[in-house]
């Protein structure tokens, strides 16, 4: 919002001082220059109209310099330039009152408007000086020129002189000092709102205001970005029904605010775009009633929680892994030891002479069976050991190259399966096993995933810190990111991957992502997830190069 500015001055500015008294002594000059026109004839007429003409042409030069120096160059008056100036305004007024009767003349008013601006334009010092010589003037011409005329007028004008400036003297140090105060006040004004604007329109948060009558009084960029409306041309128009559109959630507290004055503090709501896409917001409600104004106006701060909200489920998850965990590893002991006891009895019947060949297939069936049950509580053990165990200089570039030559030996890929491994090096610290199993991992499923020439795109190397998602401090991280022209993840099992026992696979176990988003988050890591039907899945995974002693303890 902009603020009404106060453009009223407490006191004339020194250009507009100047630009009076200019013009006030042109006009003296050029009345002078016509009354001596108009008045030669004898000898001691012409010799007046030389001398005033001389000390109108003296102001005809000095005033173009003044104005010159101060508006053409806007060069600062110093010294030189009033002293100049006082002189051309005493010949001029003293010539004038000499050659209109002296003491008697009714120019002498003259000497008073000269004390008052240069006792305005001037400091105490200068100002005294000034009212010195303009009384020094009249007083030599009265004397020189007409003595017949000192008396009462005479001594009652030096009066005159002492008085206007006894009187102006303090109200102008009063007002120039409350002018100074007053410019001040303003620039500071000024930059405050300079630096707030800047604020507001930098900031990652929206920022609206609607008065009291549910117009829009303003809305910074971020705002207008965030709930896509034209800031320029909304101002000043109804936006509640818009914004009821937009976010209900924000329209509610608006109008909640502007009729019975409720503040939120903190809240959640959401944004739905002309184009359906939503995402959530947090927001703020603040209340300003002005006196003049009823109801109040409302400001309303908000910003995009998307990625927080996703970083806080990431961590949900991790916690939901480590409680799965625990009781994967509970289980898997708990079992392993009868099945593998069921599984030698089994084999101890099966070559027992009583068996037949009934018995020999029941019994191969057994063993069969048991033995995919115990590659399955291997599976929970790995997933429950999950853990770093140790914290080495490790380059990951040189990891993903290991894991990359296992895949491409694994049954599952075929002849026209490709990893092609980019990047370069990216030293990091942590558990080099466990992060050659994140690799070996995610290419497995991606080759797993895909049917016909699959093509698998490693990438690994520094991250910059604008890569991150907001939220997300790392110190130096780096970057892994696995991208496969598969299938895409179906949209049943999309949003939970991560969790143990989902798969969008077949006969697979759902504990390889698990156990990746695990790894992931034993290092401080962050993994993210970006996949398109039918255009393939890319996994981005960003590790910090450097952990503090206190992560690594």
């Amino acid at each position: 919002m902009e603020a009404r500015r106060n453009t009223r001055r407490t006191f004339p500015g020194q250009r507009t001082l100047l630009a009076w008294l200019f013009g006030l002594r042109i006009l003296l000059a050029v009345g002078g220059v016509l009354a001596a026109l108009l008045t030669r004839g004898d000898e001691g007429t012409n010799e007046s109209a030389l001398i005033v003409t001389t000390a109108a042409l003296l102001a005809f030069i000095i005033t173009p310099y003044g104005y010159w120096l101060v508006w053409t160059r806007s060069r600062q008056p110093g010294l030189v330039f009033y002293a100049l100036q006082v002189a051309v305004d005493l010949i001029l007024v003293t010539t004038i009152v000499h050659y209109t009767s002296g003491a008697q003349s009714a120019f002498t008013f003259l000497y008073v408007l000269l004390i008052a601006a240069y006792t305005t334009l001037l400091p105490l010092r200068g100002a005294v000086l000034v009212v010195v010589l303009s009384a020094l003037a009249y007083m030599g011409d009265t004397f020189l020129g007409h003595p017949d005329t000192v008396g009462v007028a005479f001594w009652g004008q030096l009066v005159l002189f002492m008085s206007v400036f006894a009187i102006m003297g303090p109200m102008v140090t009063r007002l120039r000092q409350a002018t100074e105060e007053h410019e001040t006040l303003e620039t500071e004004l000024r930059r405050i709102r300079l630096e707030a604007d800047d604020i507001l329109r930098n900031i990652r948060s929206g920022v609206l205001t609607v008065d009291g009558t549910g117009r829009l009084a303003f809305i910074n960029p971020m705002a207008a970005k965030l709930l896509e409306v034209d800031g320029e041309t909304q101002v000043g128009m109804p936006v509640l029904d818009l914004l009821k559109q937009r976010s209900p959630e924000m329209w509610a507290a608006i109008v909640a605010a502007i009729r019975h004055g409720r503040k939120v503090n903190r809240a959640e709501g959401s944004v739905q775009l002309a184009d359906g896409r939503m995402f959530p917001i947090g927001l703020s409600t603040t209340t300003f009633e002005d006196q003049a104004q009823q109801p109040p106006s409302v400001t309303a701060i908000f910003t995009d929680i998307s990625d927080s909200k996703r970083i806080q489920e990431l961590h949900l998850r991790a916690e939901r892994l480590e409680a799965v965990a625990a009781l994967s590893a509970s289980l898997a002991h708990e079992i392993r030891n009868p099945l593998a006891s069921i599984r030698s009895s089994v084999e101890q019947l099966a070559r027992s002479a009583r068996a037949d060949d009934d018995d020999r297939f029941l019994a191969q069936l057994i063993v069969r069976e048991s033995d995919r049950l115990s590659r399955l509580l291997s599976e929970f053990l790995d997933f429950s050991r999950v853990r770093v165990t140790r914290f080495d200089p490790v380059d990951l570039h040189g990891v993903t190259l290991a894991a990359a030559r296992l895949v491409r030996e694994h049954p599952d890929a075929g002849r026209e399966t490709e990893i092609d491994v980019r990047g370069g090096r990216a030293m990091m610290e942590g558990d080099e096993d466990l992060l050659h199993r994140v690799v070996a991992n995610l290419l497995l499923n991606a080759v797993q995933a895909g049917s016909g020439k699959v093509k698998v795109v490693v990438t690994t190397g520094p991250a910059h810190m604008s890569d991150l998602p907001p939220g997300c401090l790392m110190t130096n991280p780096v970057r892994l990111e696995i991208r496969d022209n598969g299938p895409g993840i179906p949209d049943t099992v999309r949003d939970r991957i991560f969790e143990p026992f989902v798969t969008g696979r077949t006969g697979g176990t759902g504990l390889g992502l698990a156990i990746v988003q695990r790894a992931v988050e034993a290092h401080r890591g962050l993994v993210l997830v970006e996949t398109v039907p039918a255009r393939g899945t890319t996994f981005t995974i960003f590790f910090p190069a450097r952990w503090t002693t206190e992560e690594a303890a």
